[in-house]
Formats: C-alpha cells, structure tokens, sequence
C-alpha cells in the first residue's frame, strides 16, 4: 500500500556533524520541538509522607485515557487515508518477482493471497528478504534453489535459520482500533490488514494494511486534546530501550547487519563513529535496494555505501532527548513520518532507540494490567 502524505509542515533539523563524511552517510537529525520548551523539575517528597499525584500526572492518565477511549470509539477503517493504492501478491510468486514489484511500485510490504483456498495468507515485508538473505549465507550450495523459492517458502525459510515466525493476524475494518493495535503488539507485528468477508461469495478479501506509523500519525492529527497532555519526559515515563544496544559503523558490511538484525529480531541499527556518536541508522527496508536484480554479492560492500542507495526524499534521522516529552514527540508525528527515534545527549552520542511499539504499547497499555507490557 502506497500512502501519499499531506505537506503538514517540516520540523527543524540538526546538521550533520561531519562534513567530510560522503553524501548519504551523515544525513539531517530532526528532533522534537520541545527542546525549546522548560523542563519541570519534579518534586521529591520526603520519605515518610505518601506520594501524592502530581498535577503533571494526573494530566498524563487524563491523556492516557482519552486516547484509549479515542481507540475504543474508531474503527480501523478510519484511518484509511481518501487515496491508497493495495497490491496483494499470490503466495506462488516467485521471490525473486515479488521484489522487483515492491521496487517498482515504490513499497516495502504486500499482503499476500493463497489463490489455492482464497485466503489471506500473511504479509511480504523486508524482514522476509533479510531472512533469505541469511538462508543464502547459511546454505550457500543451496544458492540455485533460492532463485527458485516462491513466497509460500517463506515459512519454511524460517525453520530452516531458526528465527521467530511472527503470528498471522488480521482484524476486521470496522472494529474498533484498539483492538488492531493490541493484536500488533501481541503478535509484534508492525502492521495488520484489514481482512473483510465478501457478502457474494462468503471468501476473505484484503481491504487495505494499516500500520504503527498510520495508526500513530491518525492519534497525532485527530486527539491533540489528549496527547497536549503527556507532557511527562522520556526519561519519567521510561520509553524506549537503552541497554544492549546493537550498533554498527560505517565500514561494516551490509551481511554482517543483516546477521546482527536477523539474530537479535530487529528492524534498525543504529550507524556510530568510534566515539558512538550517532552517524545515521541502516533500516530493514535499506536491504530492498542492496539486492535490486538479485545481486547478492553487493551485500559485501560497507554500509555506508549502501546508505547512499536511498532515495534522495529521504527525510532523515529523527532524534530526541530523554528529557523531551511524550506530547512533543506525537507533534512531531503529526508533522512528519517517523519510524523510530533515537536517543541521544548533548554531544549526539547515542542513548537509545524508541520504535512506534514503544509509543503504542505506552499509549495502551501504561498502568493496566497486561501481561505483555513489560515483555
């Protein structure tokens, strides 16, 4: 699904740090506007009076709640943006086909189609490619073989390098939002289709996809009501992670990331210099122009060769401190598309990452009772 996105405004940019470093390798920093705005220095009471809630929050479950019962009211259908196109690729494809379609019509991901019983059959996304990728590095004498693999192959090309296989999931258009948003977290899918039953013929039929992203830009323009009032800091509400960081530098090679990304079941990687300062971030879907033609052997080239392959609307880095607020971040949602933030301080050293999981699963879950919070 391809989205057009409305012109709401850039945020101002950091510039880059090194002017020696090739074009593509050090790239614009966006950060949220609250750098601007004071920090409240928190009240500590003393040890034997109980803790009284904050006005700050108070006003950060006012939000909380808000939005959950914004979620509750909207239906998945609704954060359909007017104009989308949708491409469902059959599960007999050859994989080699499906990613010169995702690079000719400019996307990442596609729902995929088993025409043999006409149901919905999971999603394409970069993480697939990656996975084969691997399954090449493992098997290499298996290398004429994977020319020939379909789409349905991508299950077993799974079992074979032994990572997670992410749960099928799917939900109905016209249920409410929360409901798709729990059923991603839960299955740590970044985005769900939105499956209908068609009234004719009884079958499945694949309205659109949704993702993190959508579903946090749609809270962004429509409840700036609720996240005006999350104005308790990164670092308060703890979002994010910030311990055992994978990282890479510029002149590790695009297979080595990949083995890092697949091992450790991540879609980003953070790129440092010696003294971890944050460079740029190679993503998942940076691996789909890598292997444009199925020239596999380019895979061998630094990363920051690899980095300059991306289009030249890239926006850039979008960054954030652990002491910028939660409502700054969702402004800068509202404004831009953003993926992910990394954490940095002062001198743009490298602190953490927060992905729009975190986001969501705050937003969500913060103060109830679910099990899969804290996972």
């Amino acid at each position: 699904m391809d989205e057009v996105e409305p012109n709401d405004g850039a945020p101002s940019r950091l510039p880059a740090t090194n002017s020696n470093i090739r074009p593509g390798h050090a790239l614009p920093f966006v950060a949220p506007s609250s750098y601007l705005r004071p920090k409240p220095k928190p009240r500590i009471p003393s040890v034997s009076e109980p803790t009284p809630m904050s006005p700050i929050d108070e006003e950060q479950l006012q939000g909380l709640k808000g939005l959950r019962e914004f979620l509750q009211r909207r239906t998945s259908y609704d954060v359909l943006p007017l104009s989308f196109r949708l491409i469902v690729l059959d599960n007999d494809l050859l994989i080699k086909k499906s990613l010169n379609i995702l690079i000719q019509n400019g996307i990442v991901s596609a729902p995929l189609w088993d025409s043999h019983t006409s149901r919905f059959a999971g999603l394409l996304t970069s993480t697939d490619y990656m996975n084969v990728i691997q399954y090449y590095c493992q098997f290499p004498n298996e290398i004429d073989n994977v020319e020939k693999f379909r789409l349905s192959s991508l299950r077993d090309i799974e079992k074979a390098i032994g990572v997670q296989t992410l749960e099928t999931v799917s939900v109905h258009p016209s249920r409410p939002l929360y409901e798709a948003c729990s059923r991603m977290l839960k299955s740590r899918a970044r985005r769900i289709p939105l499956v209908d039953i068609d009234d004719e013929t009884g079958r499945e039929t694949v309205v659109s996809v949704i993702t993190q992203y959508r579903i946090l830009k749609f809270i962004a323009v429509n409840t700036e009501q609720y996240t005006s009032l999350l104005k308790k800091s990164v670092r308060e509400i703890q979002l994010g992670t910030y311990k055992n960081l994978a990282t890479c530098q510029m002149s590790d090679s695009v297979l080595d990331v990949i083995n890092l990304m697949v091992v450790q079941n991540i879609s980003a990687v953070p790129v440092v210099d010696k003294n971890n300062t944050v460079l740029n971030v190679f993503e998942a879907v940076d691996v789909i122009p890598c292997i444009k033609g199925g020239a596999y052997d380019e895979l061998k080239s630094p990363i920051g060769e690899a980095l300059c392959k991306r289009p030249e609307d890239f926006q850039g880095i979008y960054t954030c401190t652990e002491d910028d607020r939660l409502d700054a971040i969702f402004q800068t949602l509202r404004q831009s598309r953003v993926h992910r933030l990394v954490v940095i301080d002062d001198r743009q050293q490298l602190r953490g990452i927060i992905s729009l999981s975190d986001i969501l699963k705050y937003v969500l879950f913060y103060g109830e009772d679910v099990d899969y919070f804290s996972s």
